[in-house]
């Protein structure tokens, strides 16, 4: 059971960030990440749970209706203020790619993952407190992203590899154009409900490490949690690299 948060960002402060305002801004990834994963509970165990009354016992059904959900809300939350603010990045791999494809400073890059990863925690742990015991039971269990049994850890860490790789890639190609930047909450919120519908039954289809890390925390279920961790940022340094082969040395950079 999954859903997907590959959120990437519209049009963040020029990477000439400064040190001052990098702490608001990494303040605004842990409130919109934070919020995401609320969301993401609040749906599963809304959608999931047997006792909910609008319980939807197809899973693909079910997926397909998280994946425009969540899809809308990336397009929302990417085009509010405090999305425009950080960047909206709302995922610890794509604040790497950025970083790696020279749209996103550096000494930023830790305070946006320690936001991420803490707003996931966060956001999780208020679904819990918000709609009580059904969220920390089968089959929501936290809305803990898992695999098919019949997917090994190699197959879900190249399935889970690849998607960042792609979305590293689109992400390059639309920041790099001032039209491509403006399709860029679109083109997102597609990507994220392809990706839980197709990838969500096989790999879990994560594609975020904050996606990930609060749910399995809270619910004690780290069995593949390091590919989910891993996965993403391996994608999102192989995609920034192949971008970087790709590209003539004069090349225009992407705007973050």
């Amino acid at each position: 059971m999954t859903t997907t948060t590959p959120a990437v960002p519209v049009q963040a402060d020029p990477p000439t960030t400064t040190e001052s305002g990098i702490p608001r801004r990494a303040a605004c990834e842990f409130g919109l990440t934070g919020i995401l994963l609320f969301l993401v509970v609040t749906g599963v165990r809304w959608l999931i749970a047997p006792d909910s009354p609008i319980s939807v016992h197809d899973i693909h059904y079910a997926l397909a209706i998280l994946g425009i959900t969540i899809g809308v809300l990336l397009m929302v939350f990417m085009t509010s203020p405090p999305g425009r603010r950080s960047g909206g990045h709302l995922n610890p791999a794509v604040t790497i790619a950025l970083w790696r494809l020279g749209a996103f400073p550096a000494r930023a890059v830790v305070p946006y993952v320690t936001a991420q990863l803490a707003g996931s925690v966060a956001g999780t742990a208020l679904g819990r407190l918000v709609w009580g015991p059904a969220v920390s039971r089968v089959p929501v269990g936290y809305a803990t992203v898992h695999a098919d049994p019949a997917w090994g850890a190699t197959a879900i860490l190249t399935a889970e590899t690849g998607v960042l790789v792609l979305l590293t890639m689109m992400l390059s190609v639309l920041l790099a154009h001032p039209a491509g930047r403006r399709l860029l909450p679109c083109a997102v919120g597609l990507a994220t409900a392809v990706i839980i519908a197709t990838l969500g039954p096989l790999s879990g289809g994560s594609a975020n490490p904050a996606r990930q890390f609060g749910p399995a925390l809270l619910a004690q279920d780290t069995t593949h949690l390091w590919i989910y961790l891993l996965a993403p940022v391996l994608g999102a340094v192989l995609g920034a690299a192949l971008v970087t082969l790709a590209k003539p040395r004069t090349a225009q950079r992407p705007r973050c």
